[in-house]
């Protein structure tokens, strides 16, 4: 099958149907191959390839709602029913059944799938072909969230003879349930096209065809303003301009995306709490919200929730801008004066902006400070081999299950705080995955923002606002809790099938 045929711009055309979209362009680029296991481990290699699969359950603009499952249930704490669809059909025209959920929950323990892991799972049973009975190993809080919600759900007819998925890249690939067939991707391009099922278990999808196609930051306001496309994520100090002109906005500061101060807390004098805490201090978030984020975004929570997510505890230490109290807690630990190095991201306006302002902060209190700039991968690189003082970085993941603590404290990649000191808070991160009943749960995670703000192991600088353009010929929205779990891009499938997309 031929991928790779190149894609002309193009805007929403009319339909002889008033209720259809004939073509939707959205502003994107390459995101991989969209099967599950070719796409980028990012969040729009996951969107793209969600157009073609699907999975148990799904979410909308204000929870989850049924997918390929009809309805799921718990028995006890640790076994999962799912009832599925019955009439459903792979794009060849084969039966869906529940063969191909039990077949997918083992292959991806063979074959682990970078966005949802199934090691929790001690097996998947048929009950029958529209049954399917899951056991764990042990609770899981999260499972629905990071499993029944995101792991894609493959043929088994296609897939149970491929041992190398990352290199299974034809079109038997994208043999999937969902909504939207791809008929060309041109890597060289970065561009998509995707075409709708009219057999789709969910109705006939309202547009009728997707294009993805490759637009440059620089660019992209304009590629909208003439038309070329119908999407487009913006900077934000468009949003006015292009609201002026007639273009819908979608704004929003619930992304999961927030800047940070990575501490080597490894190393002194950064492995003294006090230190850690007079940084907290000294550094005036609401400046760089004002200045950096151009007054859009919301100050760090240093209980590492943010305040949009259901899981914020709003009773933690929130270091208040106030240099006194800085002062007053380096002269208790007898800080005197050496040179702490902050490392910061060359070529990111933003990154620059943010490592000035912190240097000027933290001299403020009497932190001598020696600024470094470097190329992105170097600082990450310094990061993870704990070769520095003080980094400006940044991540997503803050959005949904609370579970994403435990990534961002306890992970191994560079964006984990790698923090294990306080063995209150490893303990408790671990207990709060297998902790099914939720006010229990809550009073797990509430604890552990407290400890968390008091160790200071990074420091939560300021939550973006991310801001995204359209023609309003679709209603885009920011699923619940993001895309599958956690994902804050507003291309959600529904939107487009048309089930919540009017």
């Amino acid at each position: 099958m031929g991928f790779f045929a190149i894609l002309l711009l193009g805007s929403t055309t009319a339909s002889e149907d008033d209720d259809q979209v004939s073509v939707y362009t959205i502003a994107g680029g390459d995101s991989g191959f969209p099967a599950p296991y070719s796409h980028y481990p990012r969040g729009g290699g996951y969107v793209y390839m969600s157009f073609i699969f699907d999975t148990l359950v799904w979410k909308n603009e204000t929870g989850y709602v049924p997918a390929l499952a009809e309805s799921w249930e718990v028995e006890g704490d640790d076994t999962y029913v799912f009832k599925l669809r019955d009439g459903i059909t792979w794009n060849d025209g084969v039966e869906f059944t529940a063969d191909d959920v039990v077949f997918t929950v083992e292959y991806a323990k063979e074959h682990p799938y970078v966005w949802a892991s199934t090691t929790m799972v001690e097996r998947a049973e048929k009950v029958d072909d529209l049954t399917v009975k899951m056991f764990l190993i042990e609770p899981y809080a999260p499972f629905i969230d990071e499993v029944g919600g995101t792991l894609p759900i493959l043929p088994k007819h296609v897939y149970e003879g491929v041992d190398d998925p990352e290199s299974f890249q034809d079109e038997a690939a994208l043999t999937g349930t969902g909504p939207y067939t791809l008929v060309d991707y041109d890597k060289v391009q970065e561009t998509y096209r995707f075409v709708a099922r009219d057999d789709y278990y969910g109705g006939s999808p309202r547009v009728r065809e997707l294009r993805i196609v490759k637009v440059s930051p620089e660019m992209a306001s304009a590629a909208l303003a003439q038309g070329d496309v119908d999407a487009v994520s913006i900077p934000l100090d468009m949003i006015e301009p292009l609201e002026d002109q007639g273009f819908s906005m979608l704004t929003s500061s619930a992304n999961g995306w927030a800047y940070k101060l990575m501490i080597n807390h490894k190393k002194e004098p950064m492995s003294e709490k006090r230190f850690r805490q007079a940084l907290a201090y000294a550094i005036d978030r609401e400046r760089l919200v004002e200045i950096v984020g151009r007054g859009r975004g919301l100050v760090g929570n240093q209980g590492a929730v943010p305040p949009y997510n259901s899981w914020y505890n709003p009773d933690v230490e929130g270091y208040q801008h106030s240099p006194d109290k800085a002062r007053e807690l380096l002269d208790d630990m007898g800080y005197n004066g050496e040179a702490i190095v902050l490392l910061t991201k060359g070529g990111s306006v933003e990154y620059d902006r943010i490592a000035e302002l912190i240097k000027e902060d933290l001299e403020e209190v009497g932190i001598n400070v020696d600024l470094r700039s470097m190329d992105s991968k170097t600082v990450d690189t310094k990061v993870e081999d704990w070769d520095f003082d003080l980094a400006v970085s940044g991540h997503g993941g803050a959005i949904g299950d609370p579970n994403f603590l435990s990534k961002m404290n306890s992970g191994w990649q560079f964006n984990s705080d790698r923090y294990f000191e306080d063995l209150e808070l490893n303990d408790l991160l671990s207990e709060q995955v297998t902790e099914t009943d939720k006010d229990d749960r809550r009073e797990i995670i509430d604890r552990i923002q407290v400890l968390y703000a008091e160790d200071v192991p990074a420091i939560v600088l300021f939550y973006t606002e991310s801001a995204y353009a359209h023609d309003g010929q679709v209603n885009l929205y920011y699923t619940m809790d993001g895309v599958a779990n956690g994902i804050p891009i507003p291309l959600n499938k529904l939107i487009f099938v048309g089930q919540d997309g009017r």
